[in-house]
């Protein structure tokens, strides 16, 4: 009922513990589907690497601006915040014109976003157009990468997952020299210009998404049909010349004047028919699109509020509840760590080597080597999903505690491995609701995750304010 049209290739029986692949895709596990992890990796910097180097951009607004830094800094956040709340929305794109159409469309408008943020006047200029515009087509970019690199793996998900999702920690390293660069060399508003331009490289990310199988459309030519028309355009045609070659055996009158109108005749007929082609090609396009506009709004309705709705599995639910306070025990480290450092006079060793270069880096390696672990066969993925949010919670709350930049740096590994988990979110909530519901089930949870980004940071900042005073 959910699946949109690109979900194909998927046989799946009606017992909900058969939900897996029972007719494996060539493609599936090998072949394109190293692409889509390619694809979706390239996403990942383009996209969160470059939000998590929006502090670069956010000093440069500061000083043209001369605003508050908690009023420049919702410029960002916004940003962020939108990618990610608008997923269960994206998913009516997905359900509609599918992954690659929609990663196209969203790689346009990112762009789109970054090119106007160049000529801001003002702050509340670019909540318009960096926050919501570049956000808003971020998010349709960054959901098709996740839900394609799951239909394409089966036996290698959590792997594969955790390779494409690196390219988050690439990014902020790839990113953050990037803008610096272009800020130094051309300005902040050429910056986000070029910047812009480079974010066009999402729409070859989403050209790359391409459907495990072609559907109906793809193989029906539009070639095919308009052939009915010329044969009669043809026989008119025809019996017009059969007609002109009768008068003039005839030998009639008339019959000069039936030869000179015949050419002319035939032009007629042939625009009539390109006319009446052209027409009937117009009117398919709109029917097909008419149709699919209807079910991939039929299927995302009834995803989240029909009878069949996501949010009568339980277990769905309380994972939403989790994911509503999940990211930001991810974000809280990179916000409040500065504050901790100068807490302590720790900051000139943590110029040496930052503390959340630590985070960063370990990061990447937890991503890949979690989700090896997780396509053992001896081991279930819940296991280590849950293993290591509780050694993320548990980090975060030792964090303050450490008083040494050696213990900080301790904690600080264990959180950036142990958050590695989040490249197995798309795994588990796979195993929840299966992959032909993934697009609207993990654009809830990416939503979850958003508002988890935006409110956990200022509430953890009052136990530090306290551990202050």
């Amino acid at each position: 009922m959910y699946t949109s049209h690109e979900d194909v290739g998927y046989d799946f029986e009606d017992d909900p513990k058969d939900k897996k692949t029972l007719k494996p895709h060539p493609n599936i596990d090998g072949g394109w589907a190293w692409m889509m992890v390619l694809s979706s990796f390239f996403v990942h910097i383009l996209i969160m690497g470059s939000q998590m180097a929006l502090g670069v951009l956010n000093v440069e607004w500061l000083e043209e601006f001369h605003q508050s830094r908690g009023l420049t800094a919702w410029v960002s956040s916004l940003s962020m915040g939108v990618t990610l709340i608008v997923g269960p929305f994206i998913g009516l794109f997905i359900n509609t014109c599918g992954c690659r159409q929609t990663a196209i469309i969203g790689g346009l408008l990112n762009s789109l976003g970054w090119v106007l943020s160049a000529y801001a006047g003002n702050v509340h200029y670019l909540f318009i157009t960096f926050g919501v515009a570049a956000g808003f087509g971020s998010g349709m970019a960054y959901l098709p990468a996740v839900v394609m690199v799951g239909r394409y793996f089966q036996k290698r998900r959590a792997l594969a997952q955790g390779l494409s999702t690196t390219g988050t920690g690439f990014g902020t390293f790839l990113m953050t020299v990037l803008l610096k660069y272009l800020c130094a060399e051309y300005g902040w508003r050429n910056a986000m210009f070029i910047q812009g331009a480079v974010s066009l490289n999402l729409c070859v990310c989403g050209a790359l998404m391409r459907p495990l199988s072609p559907g109906t459309d793809g193989d029906d030519p539009e070639g095919k049909e308009p052939h009915v028309l010329p044969a009669h355009s043809t026989e008119s045609v025809r019996s017009s010349g059969q007609l002109g070659g009768a008068e003039e055996k005839g030998g009639g009158p008339g019959t000069e004047d039936s030869l000179g109108d015949t050419p002319a005749q035939a032009c007629h007929e042939k625009a009539a028919h390109r006319k009446d082609v052209c027409a009937f090609r117009v009117l398919k396009t709109v029917s097909r699109l008419t149709v699919r506009v209807r079910k991939g709004f039929r299927d995302w309705y009834l995803g989240y509020f029909g009878t069949a709705s996501l949010f009568t599995n339980r277990m769905f639910v309380a994972f939403i509840f989790w994911a509503l306070f999940a990211y930001s025990s991810f974000v809280i480290p990179f916000i409040h760590l500065p504050e901790i450092v100068n807490l302590y006079n720790l900051s000139e060793q943590n110029d040496v080597f930052p503390l959340t270069s630590i985070i960063a880096i370990v990061h990447i390696f937890g991503k890949v080597i979690l989700g090896v672990v997780a396509d053992l066969p001896c081991i279930s993925v819940w296991n280590v999903f849950l293993m290591t949010n509780f050694t993320l919670v548990l980090s975060i709350f030792i964090l303050p505690l450490m008083h040494t930049y050696a213990g900080l740096a301790v904690i600080c590994a264990l959180i950036g491995f142990s958050s590695g988990y989040f490249s197995l979110m798309p795994v588990v909530t796979e195993d929840l609701v299966g992959i032909e519901h993934l697009a609207n089930a993990y654009g809830i949870i990416i939503c979850a995750n958003g508002i988890s980004a935006l409110l956990g940071p200022p509430f953890a900042g009052k136990p530090f304010k306290a551990l202050r005073a």
